[in-house]
């Protein structure tokens, strides 16, 4: 008997809980009243959408609605949240007073590679904060640039200054030995031809910055570019007892500057001269490359003197940089000549490279785009075994190569 009382009790209630789940449903349910979420007006987001510069924006609980790809990829904005705490603590600032703020930001990321510097400017618009980022890392690299030029200048012009100073105060110490003072004016002399080609390697240099060669190129022959630069530096290669030759296929162009291009060779040659002991040779060649579709002029200077270590590759295009400071202020070079040769290919869109090994010697390689020509080339055999050797690079497992 339990267990059919036990069974009936069961219906009941089952039958009880049913009813009031139908009569529930039955009953029309009142309708929840939509929640207007914030949006970002029409205006602001087009706006914001072609500028160039990074841009949040964010509600009242700092939400994130809208945000530019670049500040995704500047890592300011993670999901729906700023996840940089100095920006936040700006925004916080700006909530309170209403007042637009500026302030520069450093962002580092990660160990290695190098700090972000942004720019940022935060306002109120409505109940809404926009914030607008921009990129100052180029500017500020820049300047840094032109802090440490000007640093290194002053440095470099202080030492032929002081000692013409100091000479000639010698001179008016020693007026009564002329073989003392003929002694003290040739070093003048020399100091002062120093001071000059410096002033106005940097003059070059700061010109080079400024200067798009490419706005105003014109066809320039490959040819001639070498046999001009080969021709001003003959004086000083004869001088020391270098010989100087001149290698390659005939007949490319290019676009750009022809007094530029020149001045890099010139460069490069005087640099193999001063660096290659009396009875050596330097090659300076010019040669077609490929790289897909594209082609290419490369222009090699190659002599076989003392070389280049390999903790020194890695800075010989550095402003005032001198692998040998002795030799190089005793023949004049001023450590600028690399750089010029570096913003001078630059501009012309191409790139520098140099291979070196103590004791062999070096490489410098210049390759630009080669313009097209109707003029069939006419190769020359190379003559040279040394440019053989830094040609070929049979060994090549052995040299180091470092591109600027």
């Amino acid at each position: 008997m339990t267990w059919v009382l036990a069974g009936v009790v069961g219906l009941i209630l089952g039958l009880v809980v049913g009813a009031l789940i139908w009569r529930r449903r039955s009953v029309p349910q009142p309708t929840p009243e939509p929640v207007e979420l914030p949006r970002v007006p029409p205006a602001m987001s087009e706006v914001i959408s072609v500028l160039r510069s990074s841009a949040i924006v964010l509600d009242e609980r700092d939400q994130v609605l809208q945000s530019t790809s670049q500040a995704r990829a500047f890592g300011l904005v993670r999901g729906t949240r700023i996840v940089v705490p100095m920006v936040m603590d700006i925004v916080q600032e700006v909530r309170a007073d209403g007042q637009i703020r500026t302030s520069e930001l450093e962002l580092r990321r990660g160990r290695v590679s190098p700090s972000l510097y942004l720019s940022a400017r935060v306002a109120k618009v409505g109940d809404l904060i926009l914030i607008l980022a921009e990129d100052r890392t180029a500017a500020r690299r820049v300047e840094e640039t032109r802090r440490d030029f000007v640093a290194n200048v002053s440095h470099e012009l202080k030492t032929p200054i002081g000692a013409i100073s100091l000479l000639a105060e010698a001179v008016q110490e020693a007026a009564d030995d002329p073989e003392a003072v003929r002694g003290f004016a040739n070093r003048m002399a020399r100091d002062s031809e120093r001071l000059s080609e410096l002033v106005q390697q940097i003059i070059e240099l700061s010109r080079l910055q400024s200067d798009d060669p490419l706005m105003t190129a014109t066809e320039v022959k490959v040819d001639d570019v070498l046999a001009e630069a080969v021709d001003r530096c003959r004086l000083r290669a004869g001088a020391r007892s270098v010989t100087l030759t001149v290698a390659g296929e005939k007949g490319m162009v290019v676009m750009g500057d022809r007094e530029h291009l020149t001045t890099a060779v010139v460069n490069l040659v005087e640099n193999a001269v001063i660096y290659s002991e009396a009875g050596k040779k330097v090659v300076v060649t010019a040669r077609r490359a490929h790289e897909a579709e594209d082609h290419f002029v490369e222009l090699t200077v190659s002599d076989n003197g003392i070389g280049i270590s390999a903790k020194e590759l890695p800075r010989i295009f550095e402003r005032f940089y001198r692998v040998d400071y002795a030799r190089s202020r005793a023949n004049g070079g001023t450590g600028l000549g690399l750089s010029i040769v570096k913003h001078i290919v630059a501009a012309h869109g191409g790139q520098v490279s140099v291979w070196s090994q103590q004791g062999q010697g070096s490489t410098f390689t210049i390759r630009i785009p080669e313009q097209p020509t109707r003029d069939d080339s006419e190769a020359v055999e190379l003559d040279s075994p040394q440019h053989d050797t830094h040609s070929g690079r049979s060994a090549r497992q052995k040299t180091r190569e470092v591109s600027a």
